[in-house]
């Protein structure tokens, strides 16, 4: 975790079981747009009023996700 308050909350992820079993198919090409491009859609049907933001991901070789929620 790296911040949380009343308004926001921000975590790292340095482990994915989703890029682990998209390598294990030699499909991590695939692994994003299958897995990670649907995250910005379900926050914004499941959660209008929560902000979603993430700027890098594990699957397109970075060390870590970066996810961010920002209340509305």
């Amino acid at each position: 975790m790296v911040e949380r308050d009343d308004a926001r909350f921000g975590f790292n992820v340095t482990r994915c079981k989703f890029m682990e079993m998209y390598e294990e198919l030699g499909a991590r090409d695939l692994g994003y747009l299958l897995s990670c491009n649907r995250d910005f859609a379900m926050f914004e049907g499941m959660a209008p009023d929560v902000s979603f933001e993430r700027t890098q991901t594990r699957m397109e070789g970075a060390p870590f996700c970066d996810f961010r929620y920002t209340a509305r």
